[in-house]
């Protein structure tokens, strides 16, 4: 067979990717198909090589006659269920290699046996090939929109398709059409057939869910197009803002006033439809956070449920960094509150406001009036002093007694050293102090050195004037430079015991992190370690229940029973709180105690969620069970009871006339089905009593001569033979449960093995054990399924309808409930060999066994 000629004309496009066209349509019927197909028509009219692969036209007549005079490629015919389905033919495209296919409804769902499951698969195929694309998709398809469009309409699209698929295409075309104007289409029936028009407007058509739909298709395209301006502003490096979109960045500091500055940003950016509400919180560089994290979690929920996102950077400084994060994100406003300073502080630090509205450039500025602005700002406990009050009092003495004993010293040395000596140990004194207790205490050292160089040892000493200039430039300097240096000093002091606190506290919180995640700790481990931690009297876990309050978990001496017996109380959730007993912790302390509180919660939901996976697991195994035990027992329960039925018919009926021999057999048939039926029904009551845990076994030193051989009777020595050892030590077992573990394990055995191969059931002492086989010479079982034989309902190729396949579920249980082993191993040869494993019986204080 020969090439196409347009086939072999087509240039090589292997060297390149498809490129993929898509109409986006913002409902059924606006004319996506009819679009496509007038591209077609377009490129092949510039000598473009064009063929449809696949358009659904349904029925619609102006989209028949769009194909007039295209290329049609034949479908696939798909077989299912006895039914023909037609599919594109993906392996004829890339046959016919033309360069552009027209494939249309992408979210299709291909028959079963088809190549790809989606169509959208088949469409990647052919761009990997080369050749380009053009497809058609409705909005209510993509797979982001699927739940909303399914609250608005009513209706769950089941074939969907995942946004990526859609956004990464070259090219994207929205279909689109007035409602009243798509409706009276719909009327004129050019989209469905005469008989589904008034059902179609009166429901799916109706035009709040056409109008619905355009939105979020003109919302989705809209949000396409902003990711396209943000990578091409990236590519050419453009750092003003484009005005494309209204979207407003609230700054965030943490402080009270952020609610208002939030609330006031969500109602702005509700003013224009499609716009944005950001938040964004800067982290000061040097990592060591300015609000507590649960006061960021809040605001982080605040900001979402008004419909915006929160994020958080790092920067130098406030205004700096929201500056740089709106810029970003191609911010059209930033929303900033008045600052909380007092009115001196603003005057000689000026506030993030008005420095943001100074960077901001093209960028508007709403800055925002609250109930906190010019009240000054509380002292926080960042400020307060790190050092120990033992630190501080010697800081306060060295302040005071240090230039006294300096002062005396130089008195001694006055004809060695002058004035610039003296200056320099003054400053190595106040140095001195700022390390030992700050910066007040230096702060006082230098103004009392001061004063004491001035008395003593600038002329004319012995008065507080100074006669020469010089030395009055000098120690005007040295306070300047010793109150500088102990500034830097006791900042550095402050900032290390700060970095330790927050390397203390992430180290702690990460570990409780760790363990709570990979679920080593309980709800009691993290009480203690809380504890622990903070040296506390006594921590609780309370939960609050209708008749009060009640202690999950708790470690220390005399723990509280209710929120108002503790010293401090942490909220955990809704319902459960951590009471704390003990010395009063300081608020810098709140950070990381309410870390432990959201440890604590996301446990406690860690184990609830355990327990309602381990009970679903266990519904779900039941109800398996259940179906299992349903589609079993009307087969398995059926036959013996209908072979009973039938017997008894015969042995009754006044009609027949049946002979000593047909008597005789009818009556072995009834027997026969009677006993199998006594067995199914034992071993779905013992099924039935191992799930319930009703079982109780009495454990006692046994003997197996007392087992097997109960366990066998009723089979022919030919068919099971019985190696049991006399001088065998007693189990420890209940003899009844064992017995009925045996008979099973006999039982299968010999329905599996072949006429003449009996089956051995042994028994030996390894150790501490007595090991008991039941050896067959059936066919065997594979290893990859001896993780299921002894799962009830399981027959494992057993076509034979002996039973319902718990033989070996009820033989497990019962040996587990009497604490032996049971395992299947392989028979040397062929077969299966079920081994139980019994704890020998400890012996007597008089040597016997117990």
């Amino acid at each position: 067979m020969t090439e196409p000629e347009s086939a072999r004309d087509a240039p090589d496009m292997t060297a390149r990717r498809g490129r993929l066209t898509v109409y986006l349509g913002a409902a059924p019927g606006v004319g996506k198909t009819y679009g496509a197909l007038d591209e077609l028509h377009r490129r092949r009219a510039r000598g473009t090589d064009v063929v449809v692969g696949l358009v659904e036209t349904h029925g619609r007549s102006g989209t028949a006659h769009q194909l007039e005079g295209l290329e049609v490629l034949p479908r696939a015919v798909v077989e299912h269920r006895g039914t023909q389905l037609t599919e594109l033919d993906v392996p004829a495209v890339l046959a016919r290699r033309p360069q552009v296919v027209l494939v249309d409804e992408l979210a299709h769902t291909n028959a079963p046996g088809s190549p790809h499951d989606k169509r959208w698969r088949d469409v990647h195929e052919l761009l990997d090939a080369g050749i380009d694309v053009v497809t058609t998709v409705n909005v209510q398809h993509l797979e982001s929109l699927n739940d909303d469009v399914a609250r608005i309409t009513g209706v769950q699209q089941r074939e969907t398709v995942p946004d990526a698929v859609v956004r990464a295409a070259d090219q994207i075309q929205l279909v689109d059409l007035p409602p009243q104007a798509l409706r009276r289409r719909l009327a004129h029936g050019n989209v469905y057939r005469a008989e589904q028009v008034d059902a179609s407007l009166s429901a799916f058509f109706r035009v709040g869910n056409l109008t619905a739909l355009r939105e979020l298709a003109l919302l989705w395209l809209a949000d396409l197009v902003d990711d396209d301006l943000a990578a091409y502003r990236r590519a050419h490096r453009i750092d003003q803002p484009w005005p494309a979109r209204e979207r407003v960045v609230v700054a965030v500091t943490g402080g009270p006033e952020t609610d208002t500055l939030l609330r006031r940003g969500a109602r702005i950016a509700q003013r224009a439809a499609g716009s944005e509400l950001v938040a964004v919180h800067v982290l000061p560089s040097d990592g060591l956070p300015s609000t507590t994290p649960a006061t960021i979690a809040a605001q982080r929920r605040l900001a979402e449920s008004l419909g915006g996102t929160f994020h958080t950077v790092v920067g130098e400084d406030v205004a700096s960094g929201v500056v740089e994060f709106a810029r970003g994100v191609n911010a059209t406003m930033i929303v900033v509150g008045v600052s909380r300073r007092g009115r001196l502080r603003s005057l000689l630090v000026e506030g993030n406001g008005p420095e943001i509205a100074r960077l901001a450039g093209s960028i508007d500025v709403h800055l925002v009036t609250h109930e906190h602005a010019r009240a000054g700002r509380r002292t926080s406990a960042a400020r307060r002093s790190p050092l120990s009050r033992g630190r501080l009092l010697a800081g306060w003495v060295l302040a005071l007694a240090g230039p006294v004993a300096v002062t005396a010293l130089l008195a001694l040395a006055e004809d060695l050293l002058s004035l610039p000596s003296d200056l320099m140990l003054f400053l190595a004194l106040t140095v001195l102090v700022a390390i030992v207790g700050g910066l007040w205490p230096a702060i006082v050292s230098a103004v009392v050195g001061f004063v004491l160089l001035n008395w003593f040892f600038t002329q004319p000493t012995g008065r507080l004037t100074v006669a020469d200039p010089e030395n009055v430039l000098a120690l005007t300097v040295f306070v300047l430079v010793a109150a500088a240096v102990a500034s830097v000093v006791d900042l550095a002091a402050r900032r290390a015991s700060e970095a330790f606190r927050a390397r203390a506290e992430a180290s702690a919180l990460a570990a409780i992190s760790r363990s709570v995640l990979a679920g080593e700790d309980t709800a009691a481990a993290l009480v203690a370690r809380l504890r622990e931690t903070f040296t506390l009297t006594a921590v609780a876990l309370l939960e609050r229940r209708d008749d009060g309050w009640r202690v999950l978990a708790s470690d220390g001496t005399d723990p509280a029973t209710t929120p108002e017996e503790a010293s401090t109380v942490l909220t955990v959730d809704d319902t459960r709180a951590l009471a704390l007993s003990g010395r009063i912790l300081p608020a810098s302390d709140r950070r990381v105690l309410e870390a432990f509180a959201s440890q604590v919660g996301i446990l406690l939901t860690q184990e609830r969620l355990r327990g309602q996976a381990a009970q679903a697991l266990a519904l779900e195994q039941a109800d398996a069970t259940r179906t299992a035990l349903l589609a079993a027992v009307s087969h398995d329960l059926r036959t013996p009871l209908a072979t009973i039925r039938a017997s008894v018919d015969g042995l009754t009926s006044a009609d027949l006339h049946l002979s000593a021999a047909d008597r005789a057999s009818l009556v072995e048939t009834l027997a026969d089905s009677t006993g199998r039926l006594e067995r199914l029904i034992d071993n779905l009551l013992d099924l039935s009593r191992l799930q319930t845990g009703s079982v109780r076994p009495v454990l006692r030193a046994t003997s197996l001569d007392e087992v097997v051989p109960l366990a066998i009777e009723g089979y022919a020595p030919s068919a099971v033979r019985m190696e049991v050892p006399e001088d065998l030590p007693l189990v420890r077992t209940d003899a009844g449960l064992l017995e009925r573990v045996v008979a099973n394990l006999v039982s299968n055995a010999v329905r599996h093995s072949p006429p003449g191969a009996p089956v051995t059931v042994s028994a030996a002492t390894v150790a501490d054990s007595v090991v008991v086989q039941v050896v067959d010479a059936g066919p065997g079982v594979d290893d990859e399924l001896k993780e299921r034989l002894f799962a009830p309902f399981q027959r494992l190729g057993d076509s034979s309808g002996a039973g319902l396949g718990l033989g070996l579920a009820v033989a497990d249980g019962l040996a587990r409930a009497v604490g032996a082993e049971l395992r299947a191993e392989d028979t040397p040869g062929t077969g299966l060999t079920m081994v139980v494993t019994l704890p020998v019986a400890a012996p007597e204080p008089d040597g016997r066994r117990a």
